[in-house]
């Protein structure tokens, strides 16, 4: 079964036995407001819908994903064939990787930056992939460096060996946030940089627009990774393709997806 045409495929150079997409709200069953590719479980919607979508995600791209208990934190679990059987306790991290085929890690979002990774295997070694959950809260508190550690002890390699696209988010226009955002970044609020805020003209407390993918690449720039690629499109502002927590409030969740085929 080949996955639906509206799902973003990253376009980014990782060898052939890696997979990769993240799903849009195209393509499930689940009734309005979490019409339809609705992901994620307790939110409202239909248990049996939101478990038909998980299932017709997996049949598209044959493996198994494996969720998480996401809490805009940075702990990172490696996962294994036993996280991915029936009944496996759901690890609670907002990032993993595997080393193994025919699993897929998996970032929930609508609005927060999904990170897919990808560590090419070297001669005599085996490759690796990686999913992170990124909001503001997880980015400043190292989500990022953690996932990249983590690759990195798994496979031997550097950091500048490592693929990385960013999925969709919320865009720079749209992300409104307030001072302390800025400091978790050190970001002076008298002096911010416009490439990452934008000082936002009101009456109130100061607001600033933020562009949550340049502050990923600022961090997985200074980390050593050279490959980034992705983060063009903006959850809040295509209605028709993506879930926005920020735009309506109650409303479903995507999914970003990597795994090894075997």
């Amino acid at each position: 079964m080949r996955w639906h045409p509206d799902w973003l495929v990253p376009d980014w150079q990782v060898p052939a036995d890696v997979g990769a997409l993240m799903t849009t709200r195209q393509g499930g069953v689940s009734a309005a407001p979490f019409d339809s590719m609705n992901i994620r479980p307790g939110l409202g919607d239909d248990a049996s819908a939101v478990q038909f979508n998980r299932d017709r995600l997996a049949q598209s791209i044959a493996a198994t994903p494996v969720y998480l208990n996401q809490v805009h934190g940075s702990h990172v679990v490696r996962l294994a064939h036993a996280d991915a059987s029936a009944g496996a306790a759901m690890h609670t991290a907002d990032a993993s990787i595997t080393t193994e085929c025919g699993i897929a890690c998996t970032a929930q979002v609508a609005d927060c930056l999904p990170l897919l990774f990808a560590v090419p295997g070297a001669v005599g070694t085996a490759g690796a992939v990686g999913a992170a959950h990124a909001g503001w809260r997880g980015l400043a508190g190292g989500v990022v460096e953690a996932t990249l550690a983590a690759l990195c002890e798994a496979t031997a390699c550097d950091p500048g060996d490592v693929r990385v696209w960013l999925g969709a988010c919320i865009g720079p226009r749209q992300f409104e946030v307030g001072a302390d955002v800025l400091a978790a970044f050190g970001a002076d609020p008298a002096q911010p940089d416009p490439a990452r805020f934008m000082p936002r003209l009101q009456s109130g407390p100061p607001k600033w627009t933020a562009n949550l993918p340049q502050l990923a690449r600022d961090r997985l720039q200074a980390a050593g990774v050279v490959y980034v690629s992705g983060a063009e499109s903006c959850t809040v502002e295509d209605a028709s393709r993506f879930f926005s927590y920020r735009r309506d409030d109650v409303t479903g969740r995507m999914v970003a997806v990597v795994w090894r085929r075997g």
